[in-house]
């Protein structure tokens, strides 16, 4: 029983700690400013259009994504649900450490299931592109993505050039 104590005890320390850290409290862009209308959404879009000549081609990447984006907007408003949960969990003197496990346990799933859509996604536009398309798509693409770093510091890929995050 102690050991599902000290569970629930860093369940609760780890949720005051972490889950209202980030981007979630700021307005940041995990999904939320991924709509179709957005300027980052036309600065995705725009990357595709200058790396694929073919505009039949070029027009299914950017149905994929838009999918893609889809995804990443359901996923940034289920998770804000479930951490919400997890605050109103913490919240309750009674909670036990199930209940902690159950929500996070549906939040990592719900995580995985929309990495494994966007990544197979990921892997059906790579097919549509040959490689130096997909080398001009992906050089763009961080190029876009460096416009919206909102002042903080973008890291340095392998080539030494900063990515925007």
């Amino acid at each position: 029983m102690n050991v599902l104590r000290s569970f629930a005890l860093m369940a609760g320390l780890l949720l005051v700690a972490g889950c209202g850290h980030g981007s979630y409290q700021h307005g940041g862009s995990h999904g939320g400013s991924m709509g179709h209308g957005s300027d980052r959404g036309k600065g995705i879009m725009t990357a595709v259009e200058k790396a694929v000549p073919d505009p039949d081609k070029a027009k299914r990447v950017q149905e994929a994504l838009k999918e893609i984006m889809e995804e990443a907007k359901q996923s940034y408003k289920q998770n804000r649900e479930f951490h919400k949960k997890l605050y109103e969990l913490n919240a309750s003197y009674t909670a036990t450490p199930e209940e902690f496990t159950k929500i996070l346990d549906d939040l990592n799933n719900n995580r995985m299931r929309t990495g494994v859509k966007i990544l197979a996604t990921r892997f059906k536009i790579k097919e549509m592109l040959s490689a130096e398309e997909w080398k001009a798509f992906t050089d763009n693409l961080n190029a876009a993505r460096a416009r919206y770093t909102h002042g903080h510091e973008a890291t340095e890929g392998k080539d030494g050039k900063k990515d925007g995050y």
